[in-house]
């Protein structure tokens, strides 16, 4: 099954939203890793700068971020990449991205509607009580 994981909000560490853009900011800010960022040729947002969060990823390997620019407010071009490959720019909303990534077989590298697997949504396990 070929499946796309959303951060959100959720209880556990691996599919929370903030959770993990705080943990790459300071994986990404560490001078201990030689000034190579995890999205190299970009950064990870800061607050006030511009760089990705990342908000889907797929289970090989893609990554689907969004470029902020606090100089831009309003503008969040998506920037996606398959495993070990370069950084494309989609300039689209997040939601007609994912309806490609999930209804157009073309789209490639990204698109999984080329595995005729039918599309299916199951919600995270966070409990809001």
């Amino acid at each position: 099954m070929r499946r796309v994981s959303f951060l959100a909000r959720d209880e556990g560490l691996a599919f929370d939203f903030l959770a993990q853009w705080r943990v790459a900011l300071s994986v990404d800010q560490d001078g201990m890793t030689g000034g190579v960022s995890a999205v190299d040729p970009y950064s990870v947002y800061a607050p006030g700068g511009k760089g990705l969060v990342t908000w889907a990823s797929t289970e090989w390997g893609d990554e689907y971020c969004w470029l902020i620019d606090a100089q831009r407010p309003g503008e969040y071009s998506i920037l996606a990449r398959a495993e070990d490959g370069d950084w494309c720019r989609c300039d689209m909303s997040t939601s007609e991205f994912l309806y490609r990534v999930l209804a157009d077989a073309d789209f490639q590298p990204f698109g999984i509607a080329q595995y005729d697997l039918g599309t299916t949504f199951k919600p995270g396990s966070g409990d809001d009580s």
